[in-house]
């Protein structure tokens, strides 16, 4: 099945000096797509909390990149996180550029943006071009043995090193509480690093400072040029082949931030791109923040709450979000990984079909099943709803809520803040927000406000669904969905919590409900949504 027939993808700000993009009125340029979040530890009490930074690029060749402006880049590719580290089609076109004064506005030169960004590789038979619930979906699944190397490098100038190889060899065990047991357990068995192993210490050629630049008054690491040195001084005696990322350990501080996502040097001969971390002591002695960059590597964008501020680190709920508060901690391996949000769980191809319920936007009928908590494997119940919304125009901005049911259970869940079950809703080309029914919601989402309990009713705000916790089950809850419930008077507000719980009835039996069929893909450029069918996408896309 032929990628280019979905759409997806982009990307960030790229700090180093690169070339610029095509001038011509309308152009085409492929390359590896290149993603780099950038994460600060956790603000000491009082302190404010650093910013989350997200470079991108297009990767042409070895040592040739172009920029591209986040914005732009999220809006043009729709699922911009899914295309990370896979070649792509970046097509530009021309826009007027306005300047302005007091009295006039008058066009400029036209400036070169993004118009449409796709997938020209191949993915897998299983992938599909849309959900059921009706949003756009380009990711590649990941699973199977995904097998990372661990490089430790030192700084020309710097010493220490604080852990032996043995520490970072264990971190991949498969033992609880180690990386492997980690995500074969939020994979469900889908995901294994089997194969992965540990190496160094290794003396990069240059001191610290060398590998700091400044972009725009403050401090920046160099990533491409310390994955570049650390792999070249590893090259001799790790191999490379087949490997599905790179965890660098460096004995010293970065730029204040650990980087996780794609990069791309000489490996074994050869110029490769692959998933990629960049991990100060900090991170590397607590697995919680490491396992959350290697998320990045595999995709994952950041998640947030819905208080509407500007720190995406305040939704304890989420590994891709705060990976430090209400988290689990190791003797050896130090703060552990919380589980993901479901909605990502089933973008990476981890969650069976049979775990998942549609509730469709003009949907009539009320529904009652068993939730599953999603750190239960091999359930037999649902573990994922999908709220669906009316189609948008830009099928991108089609927005869905999310049920999933979150247990104080096992090695990673156990600290959480509460048995419940857990609102998202997926906005903004894909990101998570977790739901606080409190007015105005709380600052950081491990409130009560959070948690749907048993006798919580919610509804979303265009009343087009109500949801009901009706009981507690062994593994999570029976959840009633439907239309507006007669019992409630109106109007009625769009957001409601009962102050106590009430009593709950014996679960129901959930309706068995016939997978959708889907309909015959056209091809070409006809799959594409009417606002990102250029032209000379559209020729590519022909041939």
């Amino acid at each position: 099945m032929d990628v280019r027939m979905f759409i997806a993808g982009c990307l960030a700000v790229l700090a180093c000096t690169v070339p610029a993009p095509p001038s011509k009125a309308e152009t085409v340029v492929q390359g590896i797509l290149q993603l780099q979040w950038a994460d600060p530890p956790r603000a000491l009490p009082g302190r404010v909390q650093k910013p989350a930074q997200l470079d991108a690029w297009l990767e042409t060749g070895p040592g040739r990149r172009i920029a591209l402006d986040v914005d732009q880049a999220r809006r043009a590719a729709g699922d911009l996180y899914a295309l990370a580290n896979r070649r792509v089609a970046v097509s530009y076109g021309a826009r007027a550029s306005v300047a302005s004064s007091s009295k006039v506005m008058a066009a400029s030169q036209p400036v070169q943006v993004i118009q449409a960004i796709v997938p020209t590789d191949r993915l897998p038979q299983r992938a599909r071009a849309a959900g059921a619930d009706g949003r756009v979906m380009a990711s590649a699944p990941v699973l199977g043995a995904t097998r990372w190397v661990t490089l430790m490098c030192k700084f020309a100038d710097i010493v220490t090193e604080q852990k032996p190889r043995d520490y970072f060899q264990a971190q991949y065990g498969n033992a609880p509480g180690q990386l492997g047991h980690y995500w074969s357990e939020v994979s469900y068995g889908q995901v294994s690093l089997t194969g992965s192993s540990a190496h160094g210490w290794y003396t990069l050629p240059q001191p610290r400072a060398a590998y700091m630049t400044t972009v725009n008054g403050k401090q920046k690491a160099q990533l491409s040029t310390l994955f570049a040195d650390c792999a070249a001084a590893a090259d001799a005696e790790v191999d490379f082949s087949s490997i599905q990322g790179v965890n660098l350990m460096f004995n010293g501080e970065l730029d204040g931030n650990a980087w996780g996502g794609g990069a791309c040097a000489t490996l074994d001969g050869a110029y490769a791109c692959t998933r990629a971390t960049w991990s100060p002591p900090w991170s590397f002695i607590n697995l919680a923040p490491l396992a959350h960059e290697m998320g990045h590597g595999y995709g994952l964008p950041h998640s947030d709450n819905s208080d509407g501020d500007g720190d995406t680190y305040d939704n304890p709920w989420d590994l891709m979000s705060d990976a430090w508060r209400n988290a689990a901690s190791d003797a050896a391996l130090g703060t552990l990984p919380k589980h993901l949000n479901m909605y990502q769980r089933e973008r990476l191809g981890w969650l069976p079909a049979a775990r998942k319920r549609v509730v469709a936007a003009d949907n009539d009928q009320t529904q009652e099943f068993v939730l599953d908590a999603g750190s239960l494997a091999g359930s037999a119940q649902v573990q994922l709803v999908v709220l669906a919304m009316p189609a948008q125009a830009d099928p991108y901005k089609t927005v869905i809520y999310t049920l999933e049911a979150r247990r104080r259970t096992g090695t990673y869940e156990a600290k959480l803040a509460g048995d419940a079950v857990i609102i998202h809703k997926l906005e903004d080309y894909g990101i998570a927000y977790s739901i606080d029914r409190d007015v105005p919601a709380a600052t950081l989402s491990n409130n009560e406000g959070s948690m749907l309990k048993v006798g919580g009713r919610w509804n979303t705000p265009d009343q087009r669904h109500w949801v009901e916790v009706v009981s507690a089950t062994a593994n999570g809850f029976v959840v009633r969905v439907g239309p507006r419930p007669r019992w409630m008077s109106s109007p009625a507000p769009a957001l409601e919590r009962p102050a106590t719980a009430v009593a709950s009835s014996p679960p129901a039996t959930a309706p068995r409900v016939p997978a959708p069929r889907t309909a015959a893909r056209p091809g070409g450029c006809r799959v594409l949504p009417e606002i990102l069918r250029v032209h000379a996408l559209c020729t590519l896309m022909e041939r």
